[in-house]
């Protein structure tokens, strides 16, 4: 309990900063929401009409009322409402959570295992062409912006190829309760397979570094001294001290899988909670832009926490953590 405590204290305060930022800079952005939710209609729109709506929504009032409100209504449980769906902000959230979870969460682990193992190899042989091309793979992995990748990736596969479908969660015009499970996969890979290569670069790079070390360490060479084998070393030894700094990097990197995913999911017409970010900030639809940026936080900062609660488990010389930083 005195752990927790302190973990959930320091998250509510991280919460409500980004809550504030977020709010402000929602507030010094360009876009009008009335106009953006009436569209050409707003030409036709009388004075007295703009004022009854701007009242209903709350917009008449200074910032910091409007803030205060809203959060208010968050902390009874109210989301608010979306202009940009005309739905419940919780509604929007729970429909399209579920599309990016069935994106994100593979693709989280997914790299994770595939950066982990190639960053082993590389870092088992130091110096070697396989060690060289790892790098080099992972390094420009890390340069590629993620929306380049998906377009290239929906240009070769999806357009010359045929291989994938061009867009969407399932076929067009079809109800998502009629689309089988095979379609649902087969719409899925693409853009799995470019959040899952997002994410390889920085779990590879740091593996590679941590095993690499390891394998220079005295450990290792007492072991090489009593005929062990280096794969042996490397995965008996040099892997456990790798696996610490790669976990760390795997959890940390859920803030930078959900921001590929915005991109991907732009670029695929996936629909699910990324679109549905770009919509609210193009829209300027308040009440969920700053719900969606609310929960990236408490998601990124719930993987840290996580990571660090695994520690101890992992290696139990760590002892028990202590609160989150």
């Amino acid at each position: 309990m005195r752990l927790i405590l302190p973990a959930t204290l320091r998250l509510a305060a991280l919460l409500l900063l980004v809550a504030g930022i977020a709010f402000a800079l929602v507030r010094l952005s360009p876009v009008d929401p009335v106009a953006a939710y009436l569209g050409p209609g707003i030409a036709r729109l009388q004075p007295e009409q703009r004022e009854r709506i701007e009242a209903a929504w709350g917009l008449d009032q200074p910032a910091p009322v409007q803030f205060g409100r809203w959060l208010g209504h968050v902390l009874s449980g109210d989301l608010g409402w979306s202009t940009s769906h005309n739905a419940p902000v919780a509604t929007v959230i729970a429909e399209r959570g579920a599309a990016t979870l069935r994106l994100a969460l593979p693709a989280l682990v997914l790299s994770g295992a595939l950066g982990f193992a190639l960053g082993t190899l590389a870092g088992t042989r130091e110096g070697s062409r396989l060690d060289r091309a790892v790098r080099l793979y992972a390094y420009l992995l890390a340069a590629t912006p993620t929306f380049w990748l998906a377009i290239v990736a929906l240009t070769v596969f999806s357009v010359q190829l045929g291989w994938a479908p061009l867009c969407c969660s399932g076929p067009i015009g079809v109800t998502p309760d009629r689309v089988t499970l095979a379609e649902t996969l087969a719409h899925l890979a693409l853009p799995l397979g470019v959040l899952t290569l997002f994410g390889v670069a920085p779990v590879a790079l740091h593996t590679r570094e941590a095993i690499a070390a390891a394998m220079r360490s005295d450990h290792a060479l007492f072991a090489f001294a009593q005929g062990a084998s280096r794969r042996d070393v490397a995965w008996r030894h040099a892997a456990r001290a790798a696996l610490l700094p790669a976990l760390t990097i795997v959890c940390a990197s859920l803030g930078e899988i959900l921001g590929g995913a915005v991109l991907a999911e732009q670029v695929f017409a996936y629909p699910g909670l990324g679109r549905a970010t770009v919509q609210a900030g193009t829209q300027g639809d308040v009440p969920l832009l700053l719900a969606l940026t609310l929960m990236a936080a408490a998601l990124v900062a719930t993987g840290n926490l996580v990571a660090d609660r695994l520690y101890a488990r992992i290696d139990p010389r760590l002892g028990a953590p202590g609160p989150i930083a």
